[in-house]
């Protein structure tokens, strides 16, 4: 083959080849209706949308009770009477009957201290009684006696058969014998007296609680010295600390500026600290009519309508003073949201829940309303998020972001 053949089998580049026309412009028009439709896909799913600036509220749990409450105060349970049993002798302690949370009846022996003394002194008087009383009946014979001989001589001196100086000396005897029992008498009045000091002072030696309550602190033990004002070195004054839980009130301070909120036997709810999930009710019983100058308060003294074992002296407290008594239904707490955070889609009461930065719609059903508050009966629970403006705009999936505050 030639030299001629071979420049015939070169291909000429010369010549171009190429994809007809109305290939090469489907081929952009499929590219930009690919666009186009992703483009719509991502915005409806809100990824090209901008997100929308929202406030945004808690739902919350709430008492009814919150929407006629005039005012709030904090304070204390305090018992109203309350005492640091002691004892009006110093002794060494030698038994104690009772601990912290015991129950105690008046008079109920709390303590003992050691007695030995009063009960040797308490055996001496009764037997200082005991001689008084037989010298009594010696001089009440004596008496007798000399009775007789005067009466004998009274009758013998008519007749001259005895001299007028043995007759005065039967009744100088006679006189003798009235002033001893006189002196008898005394002494025996003097002894019971005596036994009766030295009775009291054994008593002392039992401490006993003088109102039924509860025992709230220990301050002694068994070998310590107690005595009326413990001055005395390791000394000590009160053996218990006793509270009547019947008397417990809280102590509550309440601003001057809001006295007019406060009158006797006004209705309140107490909380305490302790019990988060309980309610009390209450009444003012006394307000204190003096004003701390320090905090510019008066304290309002409010009782519990109800006595409860779980109440203990010095829980801090908060207590609701109300526009009227709480019914029994209202003791009970409501989830519950604002009202303005409610929107009516087709014919339901919806909310948007906050989900990350989108907003979910979801339906709700709603109970009783409380002031500016409604009843959640189902759809939102305690603790969701939701938004409460803008509401217009928003649908489910909505880009959100939280406005700042």
């Amino acid at each position: 083959m030639g030299t001629e053949d071979l420049s015939k089998l070169k291909i000429d580049k010369s010549l171009k080849t190429g994809l007809p026309l109305w290939r090469k412009r489907l081929k952009y028009i499929v590219a930009v209706c690919s666009i186009i439709v992703i483009t719509g896909i991502l915005y409806s799913m809100g990824i090209l949308t901008p997100a929308v600036s929202v406030e945004v509220v808690s739902v919350s749990q709430i008492y009814p009770s919150q929407t006629f409450t005039l005012l709030n105060a904090s304070g204390y349970v305090v018992a109203q009477r309350k005492a640091a049993v002691a004892s009006k002798i110093t002794g060494r302690l030698d038994s104690l009957l009772v601990s912290e949370g015991s129950r105690v009846k008046k008079g109920q022996i709390i303590a003992r201290l050691e007695n030995e003394d009063a009960v040797a002194a308490r055996e001496q008087a009764k037997a200082h009684l005991n001689t008084a009383h037989a010298n009594l009946e010696q001089t009440r014979a004596e008496h007798k006696e000399a009775t007789l001989a005067f009466e004998r001589n009274k009758r013998l001196i008519v007749n001259g058969s005895i001299s007028h100086v043995e007759y005065d000396n039967s009744e100088i005897r006679l006189n003798r014998a009235k002033a001893s029992i006189d002196s008898a008498e005394a002494a025996i009045k003097a002894s019971a007296a005596a036994l009766k000091a030295a009775s009291v002072n054994e008593e002392y030696a039992l401490i006993k609680a003088p109102f039924d309550a509860v025992v709230l602190t220990k301050n002694a033990d068994i070998g310590d010295i107690v005595t009326p004002l413990g001055a005395a070195a390791n000394a000590k004054a009160a053996v218990v600390t006793i509270a009547d839980m019947s008397s417990l009130e809280v102590e509550a301070d309440v601003s001057e500026s809001n006295l007019s909120l406060i009158q006797l036997h006004q209705p309140c709810l107490i909380q305490l600290d302790a019990l988060p999930e309980s309610r009390f009710n209450g009444i003012v019983k006394t307000i204190v009519p003096t004003a701390d100058r320090t905090k510019a308060s008066i304290m309002v003294k409010v009782g519990f309508a109800d006595k409860d074992a779980r109440i203990l002296p010095e829980m801090s407290a908060k207590v609701a003073f109300l526009s009227r008594p709480v019914k029994q239904e209202e003791m009970k707490s409501r989830t519950a949201l604002t009202r303005s955070a409610l929107v009516s889609r087709h014919g339901k009461n919806v909310a948007f829940v906050v989900a990350g930065d989108k907003a979910v719609e979801t339906a709700v059903q709603i109970g009783e309303e409380f002031g500016n508050m409604i009843e959640i009966l189902s759809g939102l629970k305690a603790g969701d998020t939701v938004v409460v403006k803008p509401l217009d705009t928003l649908k489910t999936g909505s880009k959100i972001k939280i406005a700042e505050k």
